[in-house]
């Protein structure tokens, strides 16, 4: 794939081409521009990957509503960096968003209680390999795979030659045995 060429137009053409919408002018203000809106709207929203997305927001935005810009109220650069504060501004404000930045993701939480009471999880003083290994050779070796070496159900299938199933099955199984002894 070539490079693309950067655009340069003033801001008068760039204005009449946006308005005409002329793919030209969005590639144009977007070669220029999306480092400093991106600035813009990482000041509001510090999450990158919103971030991002907020940005390709604000360019469909600057797309869509080119007619509303007026010279004579301002540079265009003011027209888009107000855009693109407004949508974040509004995204940090929304009921979703509030609810994912409370809703933190359970293994996160979990690796941080973790490290902050110093908790380690040693299969060894559990007596728990000890069970695993007393388990039939197939068990042993899915339940060994998944759990200790850090195998995923389709890793541990794709280097025991099963079918998927086959190991979930197995995995199930294993844990079936395991509850015995512990009932």
């Amino acid at each position: 794939m070539a490079p693309t060429k950067k655009i340069s137009l003033s801001e008068e053409e760039l204005i009449r081409k946006l308005k005409s919408q002329d793919t030209m002018a969005i590639q144009a203000l977007y070669d220029m521009y999306s480092g400093a809106l991106l600035g813009v709207i990482s000041r509001v929203i510090q999450q990158t990957e919103v971030a991002e997305d907020l940005l390709q927001e604000t360019f469909i935005k600057i797309w869509n509503s080119a007619d509303s810009y007026d010279s004579s109220k301002g540079r265009l650069f003011t027209w888009m960096m107000n855009i693109a504060r407004n949508l974040s501004i509004d995204k940090l404000r929304s009921k979703d968003f509030k609810n994912s930045t409370k809703n933190q993701d359970i293994e996160n939480n979990v690796d941080f209680i973790d490290t902050q009471r110093e908790v380690t999880f040693n299969a060894d003083v559990l007596g728990l390999k000890e069970m695993v290994t007393a388990l039939k050779p197939d068990l042993n070796k899915v339940l060994d795979m998944v759990y200790f070496k850090g195998y995923t159900h389709v890793e541990a299938a794709e280097e025991l030659n099963l079918p998927l199933g086959t190991v979930k099955t197995r995995i199930r199984m294993a844990i079936m045995e395991l509850r015995k002894h512990f009932n």
